[in-house]
């Protein structure tokens, strides 16, 4: 009898320990010291939530699932019915493969073929580390087709409260832009986070703030854009993104089970915002052998 998610691959450092799923290549778990970095799920669980799974070749939603590439009108499966999008990719429910392994690190690889709505071939890999610096996810796609192909990417964990609310903690995102979005999450405009409850570039409480959209023109320090969740216990929880990652999605938790509801902040690192194979923006066009790495992490203060 095999888990929901597949294989349960677990890393440890130290007092670290992680647990990356066979099923999608994503993150069901990570503590330091016992204490929770992030909100995952049971290894009895099916993901709910996008919980820490990895948002491959795009990240978030297109619109009725349909978009043009090179003259041709394409199709994607609508696997967020209710909203008539395509969402978070190809990837998440696909096996991948286990390519190495040690007590600290994996490497995992999936090839995503051609198929209806997405004519394209990718080789993709993802490795997770476990060091003193925390966490580090590394991800790397290469175009095996013989043609041009767009890509975008994005991961999906969400951080820990404590075991408390997110309303009773502190956050600081240092962005300068965020996405205001329609009732299905397709974003209408760019206006400035200046004088909204939106600007989190002082730390300062969520409280009741609903959140579920993109920010962008993010401002990184030593060129790493980080994301802090503080808890009322002085426990930080961060997310870093490295350079790619220009768009964080960040996600309240209000539309999950009453279980889960705003137990962590979703802190999702995109190298494009949502709706980008419609829109075209932050695509990047990976020509046939041509490669594109990103790197993100976790770490607790």
């Amino acid at each position: 009898m095999e888990l929901p998610s597949g294989r349960q691959l677990v890393l440890r450092y130290g007092e670290q320990r992680a647990v990356v799923t066979e099923v999608g290549a994503g993150l069901r778990a990570y503590a330091v010291a016992g204490v929770e970095v992030v909100d995952g799920f049971a290894e009895d669980e099916m993901c709910s939530g996008a919980r820490g799974q990895l948002l491959l070749p795009w990240p978030n939603r297109v619109s009725d699932g349909r978009w043009e590439w090179q003259g041709r009108t394409l199709q994607l499966p609508l696997t967020e019915v209710a909203k008539s999008t395509a969402i978070h990719g190809l990837t998440r429910w696909l096996t991948w493969d286990v390519l190495t392994e040690d007590p600290a690190s994996i490497r995992l690889g999936c090839r995503l073929p051609a198929q209806p709505g997405w004519p394209f071939r990718l080789r993709l890999q993802a490795c997770y580390v476990l060091d003193d610096a925390g966490l580090t996810v590394s991800v790397s796609a290469v175009n095996e087709g013989i043609t041009a192909a767009p890509f975008a990417a994005g991961a999906h964990p969400y951080l820990s409260a404590g075991g408390g609310l997110v309303d009773d903690c502190t956050l600081h995102l240092p962005a300068r832009t965020w996405l205001p979005a329609d009732a299905r999450g397709i974003p209408v405009e760019a206006l400035p986070v200046a004088g909204t409850e939106r600007d989190f570039r002082a730390p300062r409480a969520i409280g009741s703030l609903v959140l579920d959209e993109a920010f962008t023109d993010l401002v990184p320090d030593a060129g790493l854009v980080t994301v802090a969740l503080t808890r009322p216990d002085g426990t930080t929880a961060s997310l870093w993104a490295g350079v790619g990652f220009d768009h964080l999605q960040v996600f309240s938790g209000d539309t999950l089970p009453n279980e889960r509801r705003r137990r962590g902040l979703a802190v999702e690192p995109m190298t494009a915002p949502p709706n980008a194979l419609q829109s075209g923006q932050g695509l990047r066009v990976l020509q046939p052998g041509e490669s594109f790495d990103l790197t993100w992490g976790l770490r607790l203060s």
